[in-house]
C-alpha cells in the first residue's frame, strides 16, 4: 500500500521544533505547514491562555535531486 501522501505531525510534551522536523525528514516527509493551536485553561478571573499545540502538515518527499 505504501506512505501516506500527506501526514500530520504534533510536537511533543518532551521535544522542540528541531526534533519534530528531523523526524519528520526521517519518515520520509516534508514539512509544507505549521499550525499553531491555543490552549485555554479555565482560571479563577475566566479563561486563561496555558500553551500552545504546534502541528506540522507534512507531504511524502520526492526523489531528492540533489544526491545526483
Amino acid at each position: 500500500m505504501g506512505k501516506k501522501k500527506k501526514l500530520t505531525f504534533k510536537v511533543q510534551d518532551h521535544e522542540s521544533i528541531d526534533q519534530c522536523l528531523s523526524r519528520i525528514r526521517k519518515e520520509g516527509y516534508t514539512p509544507v505547514r505549521r499550525i499553531e493551536k491555543p490552549i485555554f485553561k479555565e482560571g479563577e478571573k475566566g479563561i486563561e491562555p496555558a500553551g500552545r499545540e504546534i502541528i506540522f502538515e507534512a507531504v511524502l518527499a520526492g526523489p531528492d535531486i540533489s544526491k545526483t
